[in-house]
């Protein structure tokens, strides 16, 4: 069986590879663009089997399956050897162990950064190897974990220059990690029939409705209704169809800075969503803390009971349906809540499970 799973995967890398070789021949230009639309479709087909897990594959690593808690999850990824354990243990009271050879840390190590009020998770991942998205090293367990945070840290080697960059955003994009993008504004519902209903509210200079018809027909979809909301890439049209994308913001944080020159720290520094830090000699990592707290968007609210007081031990999340934080309970047996703050018209006002709280409301959740 386990032969089997093998020799059908090594066919499905070699198909990868192949499309792989086929788009980088391929010129881009308005003669090919369906081609490579097609080429596209294909791989991401090819990329998602490999993803998914065998029946016959063991139980999980050690150390993976950690239970999410506190206020959000943030995911420290790198290659090995750039210093993330030594971060955890700087930011965190967890001592994860560090050394100068790699692959020092084997398991997921959790840690908790508390910070203004919240209880921040912080996962100290294996070192991701090139190859990780094909299942390498244990990079296919380490980026299923990084799928459920809120925020990625991108722990970069300073002295590498941007070549750990670049490897780490192909493979977090090989498996459906979409790092500081948003979500493409694109309508996409299969029907039984009816064909293509296909739409634009804006002129389209990348997709085309033939180019869509056949990606659509290369995941064996042949009715179905498409608005364009933007000008989307068919990269972005496939990733509607198939699904299973996560978009969420990442920060890269160069380590080692203390290594290089002042002008190399400055142009890495002036890069979007980054930041220079040196964990050997505690640089800058208070302006990391600040950049991570805004990345996370997180916000304070006050809970009140029924003729009580307010109880300023405060909850952390961002609209009412997230009760759940107060007590597991509470969503299943939420009637309506009350809500003083600057996201109401007037105080105190009746809302739903929909309102969207701001920093500092107070709520009041009375239940069925």
């Amino acid at each position: 069986m386990r032969t089997e799973h093998l020799r059908v995967k090594m066919g499905i890398l070699e198909k990868i590879a192949e499309i792989e070789r086929e788009i980088s021949r391929t010129q881009k230009n308005k003669a090919t663009e369906y081609h490579l639309g097609l080429l596209k479709a294909k791989l991401a087909k090819y990329r998602a089997q490999l993803l998914e897990p065998s029946k016959s594959a063991g139980a999980k690593g050690e150390g993976f399956d950690v239970m999410k808690s506190g206020d959000a999850r943030v995911a420290l990824i790198g290659f090995p050897s750039v210093g993330k354990s030594t971060f955890l243990s700087l930011m965190t009271s967890t001592e994860s162990e560090a050394a100068s050879y790699e692959f020092t840390t084997l398991t997921c190590i959790p840690g908790v950064i508390q910070y203004k009020g919240a209880n921040i998770q912080l996962l100290d991942l294996p070192g991701i190897i090139e190859g990780a998205a094909q299942g390498k090293g244990r990079g296919r367990q380490v980026i299923a974990v990084a799928r459920t945070a809120d925020v990625v840290i991108m722990m970069l080697d300073a002295t590498k220059g941007d070549v750990q960059r670049e490897l780490l955003e192909k493979e977090l994009e090989s498996v459906g990690i979409r790092l500081n993008c948003p979500k493409p504004n694109i309508y996409f519902k299969p029907k039984k029939g009816g064909g293509l209903s296909y739409n634009s509210m804006v002129p389209l200079t990348h997709c085309s409705e033939k180019l869509v018809q056949l990606i659509l027909h290369e995941y064996k979809i042949f009715n179905a209704e498409v608005l364009f909301r933007e000008d989307s890439t068919p990269d972005e049209f496939i990733d509607v169809i198939v699904g299973n994308r996560v978009y969420m913001p990442c920060l890269y944080v160069y380590n080692k800075v203390d290594q290089i020159s002042i002008e190399e720290v400055d142009r890495l520094a002036h890069r979007p969503n980054s930041v220079v830090i040196s964990c050997g000699m505690k640089l800058n990592l208070d302006y990391l803390l600040e950049q991570l707290w805004e990345d996370l968007a997180l916000i304070c609210i006050y809970t009140k009971k029924r003729g009580g007081k307010l109880f300023f031990g405060s909850s952390i999340y961002t609209s009412v349906e997230h009760c759940h934080r107060i007590h597991r309970t509470l969503a299943s047996q939420f009637k309506y809540a009350l809500v003083w703050g600057t996201s109401t018209k007037y105080s105190p006002q009746r809302v739903g499970l929909t309102h969207i709280m701001e920093h500092e409301d107070v709520i009041q959740i009375v239940k069925k």
